[in-house]
């Protein structure tokens, strides 16, 4: 006689979390692991909005200071008292005055020292910024891009234990197969739960730290050139 499959109402219970007990080992574990990555990249995405949010807000009020401030010592002075912070424009500007108070108590230093100097200090400073800003970056571009493979995985392994069950069969039912194909089908839907907010989240947090790095690399031109014209007065006034 050929197996037949017969459609037969089932009283086992499909529920969500019926079906996530029930599953194998391994598609279990699969699970845990797609419901880590998306605990875990929900927290860096809240904790990500928010100190780019500080950070594009401090940018704004900074330049403000900066461009309407007579006096940079005082300008330095009250954002040293407050800053904290090294992916901040103001730590670009601190670390470019810091050096600058320093060359400038040289003798007999020229322009092109004093500008180089201050320019390698601010680079650091950069670099240092650029880290900070493009934290946690990594971690949900990994999550998005392998998330959907690992449900993926739990998906084919689930699918492949219910058609292994089916050969044990002579007559089978949907509710003999219907379980395996259910658990199988949720590791998917969890993968992609995992992958879509961090793929969205990478996009636009990767799309804001770039405009705000732009934003302090221009900055640090601007403030080369302050210090270069201030020099130059400097030293004609002397």
């Amino acid at each position: 006689m050929e197996n037949s499959i017969e459609l037969v109402p089932t009283e086992h219970s499909l529920s969500f979390i019926e079906l996530i007990l029930n599953a194998s080992i391994l598609v279990q574990i699969v699970m845990v692991i797609l419901v880590l990555a998306s605990l875990i990249s929900w927290s860096m995405i809240f904790y990500k909005w928010f100190t780019l949010k500080n950070w594009i807000n401090s940018a704004r009020e900074f330049e403000t200071e900066f461009w309407s401030v007579g006096d940079l010592s005082t300008l330095y002075y009250d954002w040293e008292s407050r800053n904290r912070d090294t992916g901040s424009i103001a730590e670009i500007f601190l670390e470019g005055y810091r050096e600058l108070s320093r060359l400038l108590t040289r003798s007999n230093i020229d322009r092109a020292d004093i500008v180089d100097g201050v320019n390698r200090s601010m680079g650091i400073a950069l670099t240092r910024a650029e880290d900070s800003v493009n934290s946690n970056l990594s971690f949900l571009a990994t999550v998005g891009s392998t998330s959907p493979y690992i449900g993926l995985f739990g998906t084919v392994w689930g699918i492949m234990n219910s058609f292994r069950a089916l050969g044990t069969l002579q007559t089978t039912t949907i509710a003999a197969v219907a379980p395996g194909i259910a658990e199988a089908l949720i590791a998917t839907a969890m993968g992609l739960a995992a992958a879509i907010p961090a793929v969205i989240a990478y996009n636009r947090f990767s799309y804001q730290a770039d405009r705000l790095l732009s934003q302090y690399e221009a900055f640090a031109e601007e403030f080369l050139s302050v210090v270069n014209r201030q020099y130059a007065i400097r030293q004609t006034l002397s």
